[in-house]
């Protein structure tokens, strides 16, 4: 630095000693974090590849735990709070879904010349991913042998799989607000995959029929919409990714690649919602 220099009177203030003082640096162990992209080969555009799942599976580690939070608040009646943590997801959605933009810089011929360094590793094991759609409902008990080698992450997920969904919950609260809801719905095993219920959707339409007598009901089925339209584009988003990178090529982790996630796309959480806006 020039010795000519005079530093602002607001620069005068900077903490420049951090001897015995947290760093930014510090604080978000930010050396451990950016020493986690490792490539396995010297291909330039294999970073991009990792650096995109990574930031991926930090904005699904955000959701989680929104959801998780917001499904304990639904569960004890506090649904102005539950709002604020839904609203959070589909915000971190829309980044969660515009990282597909930054992957499809990537070209088949770019990709090429490292996949077949990841083996059998695919996003289809993101176990991050896999409590997603647990928490959200859609169970199948499958797919936990995937986990099978790692007691810790099969734990978590067996837990979640355990465990009433958000869906439940919020089903749960309509019965607690007087809708007739069938017991079938109420006591059913919520280790199975949630299936589309008349009495269901008659309580929501109730709502949707007298929005400013149940607003906080509404609010609750437009913020579930919201996540769960988000979820669609996400899904939309990786199908063509996927598809402009390596076309119709079987999956690095076996799994049918597009054909696969075409099929995901019909798949839906919170059903009612979307039937009762035919009937509406």
């Amino acid at each position: 630095m020039s010795n000519n220099y005079k530093p602002f009177e607001d620069e005068k203030k900077i903490v420049t000693d951090f001897k015995d003082r947290m760093t930014y640096t510090d604080y978000l162990h930010l050396n451990e974090v950016l020493a986690c992209q490792k490539p396995l080969t010297d291909e330039h555009d294999e970073m991009l590849f990792i650096v995109v799942h990574h930031v991926s599976e930090l904005w699904m580690k955000q959701i989680l735990h929104e959801v998780k939070s917001a499904t304990l608040d639904i569960h004890n009646g506090r649904l102005p709070e539950s709002f604020k943590k839904l609203a959070r997801v589909s915000q971190v959605q829309n980044q969660l879904k515009n990282v597909w933009d930054v992957l499809a810089t990537l070209t088949p011929a770019d990709y090429l010349n490292f996949r077949d360094q990841l083996g059998n590793s695919s996003g289809f094991q993101s176990y991050q991913n896999r409590l997603l759609e647990f928490y959200f409902g859609y169970k199948t008990p499958h797919i936990l042998q995937i986990y099978a080698h790692d007691e810790k992450i099969l734990a978590m997920l067996q837990e979640a799989y355990n465990a009433p969904s958000l869906y439940d919950e919020a089903i749960r609260t309509l019965a607690k607000r007087g809708f007739i809801i069938d017991e079938e719905v109420l006591s059913r095993d919520v280790t199975a995959k949630y299936e589309a219920n008349d009495s269901v959707k008659e309580a929501w339409k109730a709502v949707y029929r007298e929005p400013e007598k149940y607003f906080d009901l509404y609010e609750l089925a437009e913020e579930l919409v919201d996540i769960e339209d988000l979820f669609q584009q996400w899904r939309f988003r990786h199908m063509k990714t996927v598809e402009r990178i390596i076309g119709f090529k079987m999956g690095t982790g076996g799994s049918g690649g597009v054909s696969y996630l075409k099929k995901v796309l019909d798949q839906y959480f919170f059903p009612e919602l979307w039937q009762l806006r035919t009937e509406l």
